[in-house]
């Protein structure tokens, strides 16, 4: 295994409400339901992220949401109301894999952006392609982009753990992670801050950007 590259592993201990809803509305898994414990990880070549899932499952209880296989990077998510089941499952993964959690790529915020008093038009477009809740037109919008792309769904636990904020959209698999939130200025700020201080506060190996836009 020495050629999978482990480039993201989260912990999630307790998934938010809205974290929780916006996964059940894009996987095609076992949905899970709020504050249960949740693992999302992410690998480099895509496809082997069908054994990594695999050595989950046949080793621990854990229900998976999301499996994604694209090219160049695999994404997976599982989780159980057992905080220690989806503990196990990140050991199992991490054996499999010949790593440690350490040895996951240390996050970037690629671009991060507060529009304030959005315009009803651009509210509209927004509103058309997001998966989560909608935007209205005077709120304020928090844009983040993450690499690797994963590390977007610690971003929004946190943010929502924050502060009262509404999910837009989260993708948490491709090139980049990208996280939408909308609220009340004051709000928005507070969640921002929380989102840029999770991702700051993960240790991991500084790795030249491989992604492709």
């Amino acid at each position: 295994m020495a050629q999978t590259n482990l480039r993201a592993y989260v912990f999630l201990d307790s998934l938010q409400p809205q974290l929780a809803a916006h996964i059940c509305t894009t996987c095609r898994g076992y949905f899970p339901v709020p504050y249960v414990a949740s693992l999302f990880v992410e690998i480099a070549p895509g496809m082997a992220i069908h054994q990594v899932i695999d050595t989950a499952l046949k080793n621990t209880g854990v229900h998976p949401a999301t499996l994604v296989v694209e090219r160049a990077f695999g994404m997976l998510e599982v989780h159980h109301e057992d905080k220690g089941e989806v503990r196990s499952a990140g050991d199992a993964i991490l054996k499999h894999l010949g790593a440690k959690e350490e040895d996951r790529a240390r996050p970037k915020v690629v671009s991060n952006t507060i529009i304030r008093a959005i315009e009803p038009m651009h509210a509209m477009i927004i509103d058309k392609i997001r998966f989560g809740s909608m935007i209205e037109p005077g709120r304020s919008l928090f844009i983040m982009e993450t690499e690797p792309a994963a590390y977007a769904v610690l971003a929004a636990n946190e943010a929502e753990k924050a502060a009262d904020v509404r999910l837009i959209d989260v993708t948490p698999f491709g090139a980049f992670g990208r996280l939408y939130m909308s609220g009340d200025e004051a709000e928005i700020d507070s969640a921002a801050a929380a989102a840029t201080a999770a991702i700051q506060g993960v240790s991991g190996k500084e790795v030249r950007g491989d992604s492709k836009s």
